[in-house]
């Protein structure tokens, strides 16, 4: 039986030796894309296409046609490959767009030629370049993913979006786009060749011969900015209504090569018959532990949004097929004669219920695999990504090498709220951070006392702090506080008694000042440094470890002047080590007018109570936003305060 999927939604791949039919309306190029785990595509070598049709476990066709098979074998596919693409393309001369085409249908088949899986690719109107499905890996197995994702502006769009330079991918988007002649008198399919899986597993050097074994890859360089955001989109940067997608790609970290890869914890769970794979901890592509549970992490966070997408549309689509039925049932004044109204009426609910009830099972099959693996990789998680509550904290140690990410709290959706996934975002961080602790920003702010609301985003401020502070090294990260009217001092509290602020919090006018002219002044000196090519020139009394600049009540205490040091230092500190966390009420500085609307958007908005902000850069659900907070009596602050103390005073610089 053929599973007919919808845009966003998965289903597990059972074989290992598939073959993708492509049936269009219109002559097509169908492609294959391989890219790694962060979704990314490594360069030409990456895109199967007429000009060089065989990749690693996959084969590409050859001239435009209206059908296409494309064979994978999936055991042959590079470890480094996360997802295989299927890319329809319009060719030149041919449509200009895929609206004006009947719509294209994709379907999976197993090794006996029986279809398992199908999608029709409906809703596209200008798009030349779509990628239609992909296979990708997940807890030791593949799954098929029905995607729909097009670009008006064809293949080259397409592959820059996959990390491609602009140049290199228009280059193999007209490389692609000059086509071979069709040769051999049609398609290549599975049962049609029998030695295809020895032909992929075996990448060909450029004389024909097969090539020796494949040489490890190359460690990849840290991105000069390797920031790549939250899983999450913030309308405006801070809540002014028009939203602003953030990339939840990863960049890879630097790796020696004579490190090896830690084990693959994967072999250690194999599956029951029938059975999805039982969940393990880390299953995801990375060089570390910890690179591997950020992985996971955003592997989870794209398979709810999607399963859940999925069922929405399954959900909306009955109801508009209910509505459609209902309304031509009932406008022949026939039907209102003899009951077969009545009949209409009952049939076209049955279907509409028969087809959410389909719907559900499956999102409920997902919610349950998805919440298993959260019950393992949550208490496996470090500390920078655990809960307050984790356990891990009562054992935690100062790390020697800074986090990949922090974890700021949770993002939920109603279908399954219990559901929690981790909102993570990389560091150091690129974007500033702003906790509002304004009345206007959701309903469960306008319903909670100013004072209360205040108290609440600074503590949570304060708890941020100390996590930051608490999984990097000792004096790698400096904190600096202002706090003009002196509002905050109960939640500050704490780190004042444990010492581990850079200097007492700025207070006063002039206060505020002298920290926004330090702090300038570093900036400057560095930007300086490293475009003269000699950061170690320096002068010595330039501290060299990254700085967060904790603002609290902005803009108490700000002057035009300061205004402006804080703009700066928000839109040219990240790149050299300064970083900015504001807690503030947007209303409260609406007297600077519009001067300050640049800022407010270039900041990521949080808030201290449950709020729907957020949405995913897949299908942009919104997200309810919940900060992770220490548990009420919980001493785990005071801990990991003592905790930094000591090794602050153990290695002083």
């Amino acid at each position: 039986m053929t599973a007919e999927l919808v845009r966003g939604q998965n289903h597990p791949v059972s074989h290992s030796r598939v073959e993708i039919r492509v049936s269009a309306g219109t002559p097509v190029l169908a492609l294959a894309a391989l890219a790694d785990d962060a979704g990314r595509f490594s360069g030409p070598e990456a895109l199967a296409h007429p000009g060089a049709p065989a990749l690693p476990g996959v084969l590409a066709p050859g001239a435009p046609a209206e059908r296409h098979t494309l064979p994978v074998d999936l055991d042959a596919v590079p470890a480094a490959v996360h997802t295989v693409r299927v890319v329809l393309v319009l060719p030149p001369g041919g449509p200009v767009r895929f609206g004006a085409v009947p719509a294209s249908h994709v379907a999976l088949a197993d090794p006996q030629g029986a279809e398992t899986v199908g999608y029709t690719l409906t809703g596209l109107d200008a798009e030349t370049a779509v990628v239609a499905l992909e296979l990708y890996r997940r807890q030791g197995g593949w799954k098929v993913r029905a995607v729909g994702q097009g670009y008006a502006d064809g293949l080259g769009a397409l592959l820059t979006d996959g990390g491609m330079a602009a140049a290199e991918a228009v280059a193999l988007a007209s490389a692609a786009l000059r086509t071979a002649p069709r040769t051999g008198g049609g398609d290549v399919t599975l049962a049609a060749v029998p030695s295809l899986t020895g032909d992929l597993r075996a990448p060909r050097s450029p004389d024909g011969a097969p090539a020796g074994a494949a040489e490890p890859p190359e460690p990849l360089p840290v991105p000069t900015s390797p920031y790549a955001g939250a899983p999450g989109a913030v309308p405006g940067g801070g809540g002014d209504g028009s939203p602003a997608t953030i990339s939840y790609a990863h960049p890879r970290r630097r790796r020696t090569s004579t490190e090896p890869p830690e084990p693959d914890p994967r072999a250690a769970a194999p599956a029951e018959p029938g059975q999805p794979p039982r969940p393990v901890a880390g299953d995801a592509s990375g060089w570390s532990m910890e690179e591997r549970l950020y992985n996971q992490v955003w592997g989870m966070f794209e398979d709810l949004a999607r399963s859940v997408a999925a069922y929405r549309s399954a959900a909306d689509f009955a109801d508009s097929r209910m509505d459609r039925e209902l309304d031509e049932a009932l406008s022949d004044p026939r039907s209102r004669l003899g009951g077969s109204a009545d009949a209409a009426r009952d049939a076209a609910r049955a279907r509409h219920d028969e087809l959410v009830a389909r719907a559900r099972a499956v999102l409920d099959r997902d919610l349950v695999q998805l919440a298993a693996e959260a019950e393992v990789v949550e208490p496996a998680l470090p500390a920078a990504y655990a809960r307050w509550d984790n356990p891990v904290w009562h054992g935690h140690r100062m790390p020697e090498e800074s986090p990949l990410a922090v974890r700021l709290g949770d993002l939920l959706l109603p279908e399954r709220p219990d559901l929690a996934i981790p909102m993570l975002v990389r560091v150091p961080l690129e974007r500033g951070l702003w906790i509002d602790n304004g009345r206007t920003g959701s309903e469960a702010a306008m319903a909670m006392d100013t004072d209360r609301l205040r108290r609440a985003a600074m503590d949570m401020a304060v708890a941020l702090v100390v996590r930051m502070l608490a999984v990097h090294p000792a004096h790698r990260l400096n904190v600096h506080v202002i706090d003009a009217a002196g509002a905050g001092a109960a939640s500050l509290a704490p780190l004042l008694r444990a010492g581990v602020l850079a200097a007492p919090p700025a207070a006063g006018a002039a206060g505020v000042g002298a920290m926004l002219d330090g702090l300038t002044r570093r900036v400057d000196l560095v930007q300086m440094a490293l475009r003269a090519g000699a950061p170690e020139d320096l002068p010595p009394d330039v501290d060299t470890a990254a700085q967060l600049l904790l603002v609290h009540d902005f803009p108490h205490g700000f002057d035009d002047r300061s205004v402006t040091r804080l703009r700066y230092l928000a839109d040219e500190g990240p790149p050299v080590g300064v970083h900015l966390l504001m807690v503030a009420d947007r209303d409260e500085a609406s007297a600077y007018g519009p001067l300050l609307d640049p800022l407010w958007r270039s900041l990521m908005r949080l808030s201290p109570v449950p709020d729907q902000h957020l949405a995913d850069p897949w299908v942009q659900h919104a997200w309810t936003f919940e900060p992770d907070l220490p548990p009420p009596g919980s001493r785990v602050l005071d801990q990991a305060l003592d905790l930094i103390a000591r090794a602050r005073r153990g290695s002083r610089p």
